[in-house]
């Protein structure tokens, strides 16, 4: 009877555990960081900056590459930068990067004002943009 308890708990917390995982993923959250133009290596969007860290077999990041380019298509004076996280190691340290796709949304000033971890949706980098360009005092 015992081997069943161990099962069952064992059940119990791989399903806590996927569902806390889905949950979380791709959802932007708020960050305290910042980076400069200089430590990205590229420019920054004049009102914003989408940054993907990505690596060359993550499918995510390409549907990820996808959203991004398409919002700052979409979207005057931001910008999207994609870093190949197994090339810049010195970044993924610094900001505490564990998987790809992992999405920054930077402010004009290069503050990190939400990090997703995952693929995030479409509609949730526009949200993110939205609440804080909003408030833009430079928005015409």
């Amino acid at each position: 009877m015992t081997g069943w308890w161990v099962v069952l708990a064992t059940l119990a917390l791989g399903t806590v555990i996927g569902v806390v995982k889905l949950r979380r993923d791709g959802r932007l959250r708020e960050s305290g960081q910042s980076l400069t133009a200089h430590a990205l290596g590229h420019e920054l969007g004049e009102r914003a900056t989408l940054v993907q860290f990505s690596t060359a077999f993550c499918q995510p990041c390409r549907a990820t590459r996808r959203v991004l380019a398409e919002v700052s298509a979409l979207v005057p004076g931001v910008s999207h930068v994609e870093i190949d996280a197994e090339s810049r190691l010195d970044l993924v340290r610094e900001l505490d990067i564990m998987r790809t796709p992992t999405v920054l949304v930077l402010d004009g000033g290069g503050a990190v004002v939400k990090r997703a971890s995952g693929q995030p949706r479409k509609a949730d980098v526009i949200a993110a943009l939205g609440a804080f360009l909003s408030h833009d005092p430079d928005e015409k």
